[in-house]
């Protein structure tokens, strides 16, 4: 067997090389490399693909699109803002970049998303926003939330970095906030190949201003009107993932066979995470706990298995945000959570025999 990567785009580059390579030369020939034609082409088929009335904002980075989403409802200094600890820290840093003050929720164990019923506890006068993160793929309960934040005035911004094609009931993640913000990394369920994201909201008014906010704060006469940043999707980047957004069902339908098969054959005593009721999980990751995981990862990486940990180190106890004082113990299950997280190969061409030489030595050193 050979190795089985974590991640790997190569395998679906080769089977849309020549597309790909069709709509950078588009660009290229088009005379127009920034907001031209690509983008707007993206924007409205994000929007589409969604499935509701709504607007798409093509920017930077995952990152620029929630500090864009912030600043789009006046989010800034003084103000609070509700997350997560267990996530990548650009959710942490957007929230500091405009300014505001993060506000750690601990998760709930079954499902490592944040804990519904813990958030009010949280709550103060300050709290502005909460961005609630659908991690791995598996979507929090935004309905839940919306029942004690909308009679506060606290806006919901959904972090779906990882959650492009995830399901609550029949709404697509991204769709049940005010605002989402979307990450088309190279690892992600839909990948650039560079930085690329996007913010969407059903508000035409927020759209508005997250257009103007994206170039400078310019109005059609390049005149700042509010404070705006550089933060735009280029054509190229918008070229690829017009290409790869068409076979994006198919991708999410293999990522959710491979799961699948992952829960077949792996040993059941090997625990993992619940898929939450009427979620459609886009599994984005595919994440088990383990005890000893240096010893598993050294192990599975000398027969050629690659792994990842998704996070090891939760925010609230990097040396980089201890001004907001927090401790060891102050979240217990997302620390507890950090020490035995393990994410297994996930991405569409990973094959069903890659996946059971996975479950079978990981079955054998666990056993």
């Amino acid at each position: 067997m050979k190795s089985v990567r974590l991640f790997d785009y190569l395998q679906q580059y080769q089977d849309i090389e020549d597309k790909i390579l069709s709509g950078i030369n588009t660009v290229l020939n088009s005379g127009n490399l920034i907001l031209g034609e690509q983008v707007k082409r993206f924007e409205d088929s994000f929007s589409n693909y969604l499935g509701t009335d709504g607007y798409s904002v093509a920017v930077n980075s995952g990152t620029d699109a929630l500090v864009i989403a912030l600043r789009a409802l006046n989010i800034g200094y003084g103000d609070e803002v509700i997350t997560v600890s267990n996530t990548a820290v650009p959710t942490v840093s957007a929230i500091r970049i405009v300014g505001a003050t993060p506000v750690f929720c601990d998760v709930d164990e079954l499902t490592a998303l944040i804990r519904i019923d813990h958030i009010a506890s949280v709550i103060t006068e300050n709290t502005k926003a909460i961005i609630p993160v659908h991690l791995f793929g598996n979507v929090v309960d935004i309905d839940e939330i919306k029942k004690f934040a909308v009679e506060r005035g606290i806006y919901i911004i959904e972090d779906c970095a990882q959650a492009l094609g995830s399901k609550f009931n029949d709404s697509m993640a991204g769709t049940l906030g005010e605002i989402s913000a979307f990450s088309f990394y190279p690892t992600k369920n839909l990948g650039a190949y560079g930085d690329a994201g996007l913010c969407f909201s059903k508000d035409p008014l927020i759209a508005e201003r997250m257009r103007a906010i994206r170039m400078y704060g310019y109005d059609e006469n390049k005149i700042s009107e509010i404070e705006g940043v550089n933060s735009r999707m280029d054509e190229i980047q918008a070229a690829i993932l017009n290409v790869k957004l068409e076979y994006i069902d198919s991708y999410i339908e293999k990522r959710r066979e491979l799961a699948k098969e992952y829960n077949k054959l792996l040993n059941p005593s090997i625990v993992r995470f619940s898929e939450c009721v009427h979620s459609r999980h886009s599994y984005h990751l595919f994440v088990i706990r383990v005890l000893d995981r240096d010893t598993i990862i050294k192990k599975l990486s000398d027969i050629g298995v690659g792994t990842g940990i998704h996070y090891q180190c939760p925010i609230h106890l990097m040396s980089g945000y201890e001004f907001l004082n927090y401790s060891e113990g102050s979240l217990p299950v997302t620390e507890l959570l950090s020490g035995e997280l393990l994410s297994l190969p996930m991405y569409p061409e990973l094959t069903k025999e890659e996946v059971a030489f996975v479950c079978t030595q990981l079955n054998r050193i666990l056993s």
